[in-house]
């Protein structure tokens, strides 16, 4: 069987993270991002995490929903308080990205790609979504706390994915796996960790750039109500998409209120 358990996930932790982490399980929530959002404005420290088997209204980017059924993905936030800027959050996003990456490789799944900013995707179909919300402190203008939210497609829904996303979205394995994704929450945190303890050095974004899949690729640009056609040649070392639009015009685009669709 593969449900998700607290003491499980704590067992597949090394024995140096067990402390680190202050894991809630739970069959079944609203979202786990607004969940540890609460805790957070209640006083809930740095390494709170709250993973749910289901999400009645799960959260994507720019206000879209994340289909979240039961007993097939895992949906999980993990409570961080850096001292970055808001501009800076990329790189938490990102950085989840690479570390989601890497626990799927340590489980047999090889090819997981990254699609800018916050996607990843084996075989052309999304498996996971990343989102990083926070509460910024007036004064100072950084973060007071950062909630990192991750979205995964394990297994495929018993009646499949909605007819509006079912082109697009994507399961990881076939066959359920005991205890897989108990280990992969576990594997996730680990490697999160090995990037976010030592958070100042960027090293990691070379794997990042080193693992899109869309460098090269023709997309729409989205912004609002614009829509641009425009080639991708590239991802700096401020995780910013470098983009060239077919009159020629070349820029760099944030991730905050720009989204990027594969054509």
């Amino acid at each position: 069987m593969d449900i998700i358990s607290k003491e499980e996930i704590y067992n597949f932790l090394p024995e140096n993270l067990k402390n680190k982490f202050n894991i809630t399980v739970l069959e079944k929530t609203e979202s786990t991002n607004l969940l540890l959002k609460n805790m957070a404005l209640n006083g809930a420290e740095e390494g709170t995490v709250v993973v749910a088997g289901e999400q009645s209204a799960g959260i994507g980017r720019m206000g879209r929903s994340f289909f979240s059924p039961g007993n097939t993905g895992i949906y999980m936030s993990v409570l961080l308080k850096p001292q970055i800027k808001p501009e800076k959050s990329v790189f938490i996003t990102t950085a989840a990205a690479v570390a989601v990456c890497r626990a799927l490789e340590k489980n047999g799944v090889e090819n997981a790609g990254i699609k800018w900013v916050n996607d990843i995707y084996i075989k052309d179909k999304k498996v996971c979504g990343i989102l990083t919300q926070g509460n910024i402190n007036p004064q100072s203008q950084e973060f007071d706390f950062a909630i990192l939210g991750i979205g995964i497609n394990v297994y495929k829904p018993e009646n499949d994915f909605p007819d509006e996303i079912k082109n697009i979205a994507g399961a990881i394995f076939d066959k359920e796996k005991d205890n897989l994704r108990n280990k992969l929450v576990a594997d996730i945190l680990e490697e999160f960790n090995n990037i976010y303890k030592d958070f100042d050095n960027t090293s990691y974004v070379d794997e990042y750039i080193n693992r899109s899949f869309i460098i090269g690729k023709k997309v729409d640009v989205i912004s609002g109500s614009q829509v641009k056609e425009a080639t991708v040649l590239g991802i700096n070392n401020d995780c910013k998409l470098h983009i060239e639009y077919a009159d020629g015009a070349q820029c760099f685009l944030d991730s905050g209120e720009i989204s990027v669709k594969l054509l």
